[in-house]
């Protein structure tokens, strides 16, 4: 209360100062205008004009701040003025002494005709000016200018466009900002040598080196929204070597929305560097078969389920069950849909996807009719010193999963699968390829339609490279590397879950569906990368090593077999790999098989499991405790 007392006091005293101030320049105009038509002889100027003035004056003073108060001189922030308030200023001046002309005609007097003139001429520079010079003070004060010794973060803005402009514009206005703009980079030839707001266009992005040398440059600026990651990502190449800080602008909507502010700018992440535009899919246009239908996601707390879950509920399903046996997890993910869908039917239960009674019992109580399978354990090292729990978890608790989904009769099953089920040479992905031969297996004899998804590496998901790599720059290095020349292919979260989604929609049963992850991308440059991005210098504030290849890892993935081959469906980021034969009744018993071995701890998994996957040929180095994840 007494806050809002005070900002009230503030505004009134401010403006009774630009009224006392305005009084000032309405007397000075009509003086000045007067004394110039007579040379400015202000001691000899012609009684029968002043005394017009001195009767009439008053008049004058209330008419004009009246004009004033209409045209809403006094409600304007000047420190933020332009050139509407420019104009709002011309406008009520030339109004005002228009009115005060009809007064003086009206009531019989005169004055010059040319005091009309002057008089609207001074009164426009005198209150003009005022404002003016009042935002000049105003930026001077909050930017520290009367300071010069305050040592200011200098900055780069790349883009002269529209929301280059109007960036500037807000970072000169803020008093909360200690950032000085001192050039502005832009490709367009025209605008080169020009100025924004007094800042220089000083060049095109092959002048971006050379100008971080010339001024001193310590932050980039990024605004060029409507510009894809494909025609960004050589000027983020060059910005990365300059190692500035750097930022961006997201995207074109800000624009639209009228949203270009400094609280918009983030940091440029490493998604930005991968050379590929985001994947957008219209989830409205295919979602349709999720709405009004009870959806259940296993793993719905980690990195793939948890994200499966936001994107569902976006799409009015009947009731959305998240299985999960991490609690915690289980319960991050209920926390927030409950804050964004309160209208959301949702059931949260914890449990294991390895319980066959635990899971039966959910089938027969929510009946759903969509299940997304994303529980599974998916880290390569970890499962090389564990196989029996890949087998056990990854395997056997798929097999549980696709039997109770026969058995309740769910309408269709999305099994999340990955590109290490292709020629595996890690007990992981062989789990992984053994669950593909389960969905295809069981789609010929049940009347449940039965898929897997398969991609590579998901940024920022549990246990990934980048929150690996960002710990390890945090802590001051070394950033750990397997290989030089190890590669990956990489994709967002949302944009996994989107393309699962949108398989999950194309789905007639038994396909694999392989997601377009576009070029594969360097571990090692990815890591270069990174510490460029955190504005460090490689090898001088931080260094990269090589640890070699760990047990079951390869150099590249690959999405297809050989025997496969693909089919375009109407997304052209998703095809279809053909099914490969698999002999059913060997594999019902192979399964037997695995679950004994898996329950007595066999020394013998992979050799059980190179029968099963002819495509598996693991690694013979001896397993070791891993001590890092890659990708």
């Amino acid at each position: 209360m007494f806050g809002n007392h005070n900002i009230n006091r503030q505004l009134v005293l401010r403006r009774a100062s630009l009224i006392v101030l305005d009084i000032l320049c309405i007397l000075f105009a009509s003086v000045f205008a007067l004394a110039t038509r007579f040379e400015f002889q202000f001691f000899n100027l012609p009684e029968e004009f002043t005394s017009v003035l001195l009767k009439y004056e008053g008049a004058f003073v209330f008419v004009t701040l009246a004009v004033f108060w209409l045209f809403r001189i006094y409600h304007s922030l000047w420190e933020y003025a332009g050139i509407e308030e420019a104009l709002s200023v011309v406008a009520a001046c030339i109004v005002a002494q228009l009115v005060n002309m009809g007064i003086i005609v009206v009531g019989g007097a005169s004055l010059p005709r040319s005091y009309y003139l002057l008089s609207t001429l001074y009164l426009i520079i005198l209150v003009g000016s005022t404002r003016f010079a009042y935002r000049i003070l105003r930026m001077h004060r909050q930017k520290g200018w009367w300071f010069p010794m305050k040592k200011r973060k200098r900055v780069m803005v790349i883009g002269a466009g529209e929301a280059g402009k109007s960036l500037i514009v807000e970072m000169q206005h803020s008093k909360y900002l200690d950032e000085r703009i001192c050039c502005v980079i832009d490709d367009d030839e025209r605008k080169i040598g020009k100025y924004i707001r007094g800042i220089r266009i000083a060049g095109d992005r092959s002048a971006i080196k050379r100008c971080v040398n010339r001024y001193g440059i310590e932050e980039i600026i990024v605004t060029i929204p409507s510009a894809s990651t494909k025609e960004i990502r050589p000027i983020l190449d060059i910005c990365k070597e300059t190692e500035c800080e750097l930022k961006i602008l997201p995207g074109i909507y800000q624009l639209v929305n009228g949203e270009v502010k400094t609280s918009k700018l983030r940091s440029v992440n490493i998604e930005d560097l991968l050379g590929r535009d985001e994947i957008k899919v219209n989830l409205d246009e295919i979602m349709g078969y999720v709405s009004g239908k009870v959806v259940m996601v296993t793993g719905g707390g980690g990195s793939i389920g948890s994200e499966l879950c936001r994107q569902i509920a976006g799409h009015d399903p009947k009731q959305l069950i998240i299985f999960d046996i991490y609690e915690n997890n289980a319960y991050d993910i209920q926390q927030e849909l409950m804050r964004k869908y309160p209208k959301l039917n949702l059931v949260v239960l914890i449990g294991s996807v390895r319980d066959e009674n635990r899971i039966n019992m959910i089938f027969e109580t929510y009946r759903p009719e969509i299940v997304y399978h994303a529980a599974a354990h998916k880290h390569v090292p970890l499962m090389e010193v564990s196989p029996n729990e890949a087998i056990k978890n990854n395997v056997l608790g798929t097999y549980k999963m696709v039997q109770m989904a026969d058995k309740w009769n769910v309408k269709r099953f999305v099994q999340i699968s990955t590109d290490k089920a292709v020629n595996p040479t890690n007990i992981m992905g062989a789990s992984k390829r053994i669950c593909e031969m389960i969905i295809q297996t069981f789609n010929k004899k049940s009347a449940t339609e039965y898929v897997a998804v398969r991609f590579g590496n998901v940024l920022g998901s549990n246990g990934s490279v980048i929150p690996l790599f960002k710990k390890q720059i945090a802590e001051g290095g070394p950033v750990t590397v397997t290989h030089p020349d190890i590669i990956r292919y990489f994709m967002t979260i949302p944009e996994a879950v989107s393309l699962v989604l949108q398989a999950g929609a194309y789905a007639v049963g038994g396909e694999i569906f392989v997601l377009d992850m576009g070029e594969p991308v360097r571990i090692v440059d990815l890591a270069k990368n990174m510490i460029r991005l955190s504005g460090l210098k490689l090898d001088r504030d931080i260094s990269i090593e090589f640890t070699g290849l760990r047990p079951g890892e390869k150099l590249y993935e690959e999405l297809l077999m050989d025997e496969e081959g693909m089919t375009d469906t109407p997304n052209k980021l998703i095809h279809i790999g053909h099914p490969i034969d698999v002999d059913e009744e060997k594999l019902i018993w192979a399964l037997g098989v695995l679950e004994k071995a898996a329950e007595h701890e066999t020394d013998d998994m992979r050799l059980i499991v190179e029968g099963i996957v002819p495509t598996y040929h693991p690694k013979q180095e001896a397993p070791q405790e891993p001590q890092q994840e890659e990708a």
